[in-house]
């Protein structure tokens, strides 16, 4: 983060310096780099996926059905002679890309209304507690359930009702934050420098409160991709024959006992995928605070 401090107690907004924090001179932990690295693996296997997958995800071969791994099928097949290695490939991309936007919708409606609520408050703080007092009254999950049976099936009701359900941890994390930042000197000079509230708060409030909110939103990443997950689970996520990791699973627990590669490894790849968002997340917030 950067702060603004005033060169004296007459002088202009123009003497104000940046004032680099220590953390960005310290370079990240290990645990970062890992953890982008893993991320950045599944990035790269999604988009690719048209090249990288050795078979069309959806091409059914039911003669060569629940067949076991071997070197044509390095994963072997589902109950409809389908190739899971492909379809996990494929699943990448709707689970990154619901995971992804799944987290960050919600941050950038609970960041905004937290940073109007804590640098403003009055009837705009008691207006933005008070709803979000509401939607955290009902348990996030059956609330997103709720949502989706109402709007329906797909990626789109999915993002609209995690939208709905999760702004508010982002409200209150950046609601505490401005509440402590707005108090600052350098606010306190921004304002007697004749500067409006609105330059003040996005210019100067807004880039110091949002850090905590950064360091939290890879974990919500790993929220929404579970979350995606139990929905498709139950039937209320992405609808066959799309390829979905939690469908997989769901998919693949009817054979747990003889073809347990089928449901054991799209949830390996949630538990992969979602060690490296933690890590990555872990690892910004220690570096903050050297």
């Amino acid at each position: 983060m950067t702060t603004l401090a005033p060169a004296g107690p007459a002088a202009p907004a123009s003497a104000a310096v940046a004032v680099p924090s220590r953390s960005r001179r310290v370079p990240p932990p290990a645990m970062v780099w890992v953890g982008l690295g893993i991320v950045a693996v599944f990035v790269v296997v999604a988009g690719l996926a048209p090249a990288v997958a050795p078979y069309d995800p959806l091409a059914q071969n039911v003669t060569d059905a629940l067949a076991a791994p071997s070197w044509q099928h390095l994963l072997g097949t589902d109950e409809l002679g389908r190739d899971v290695l492909s379809r996990l490939i494929w699943a990448a991309r709707i689970d990154l890309l619901i995971g992804f936007l799944g987290a960050a919708l919600p941050a950038v409606v609970g960041t905004v209304l937290g940073a109007l609520a804590g640098y403003f408050g009055g009837w705009v703080d008691t207006l933005v507690m008070r709803v979000s007092d509401l939607v955290q009254a009902f348990p996030s999950y059956i609330l997103v359930i709720a949502l989706v049976f109402v709007l329906g099936a797909g990626p789109v009701s999915i993002l609209v009702s995690m939208t709905l359900v999760s702004w508010v941890a982002y409200v209150r994390l950046m609601r505490t934050e401005m509440l402590r930042v707005r108090e600052s000197d350098y606010i306190a000079a921004a304002k007697v420098s004749g500067f409006s509230r609105q330059r003040v708060l996005w210019r100067h409030a807004f880039p110091n409160s949002i850090g905590q909110s950064l360091v939290y939103l890879p974990s919500d990443i790993v929220a929404a991709t579970l979350g995606l997950a139990a929905l498709s689970f139950l039937g209320l996520g992405i609808q066959p024959p799309t390829p979905e990791w939690g469908a997989m699973i769901a998919e693949g627990q009817p054979y747990i006992r003889e073809q347990w590669w089928l449901a054991t490894v799209p949830g390996l790849v949630i538990v992969v995928f979602g060690l490296g968002l933690s890590m990555i997340g872990e690892g910004v917030e220690a570096w903050g605070r050297e």
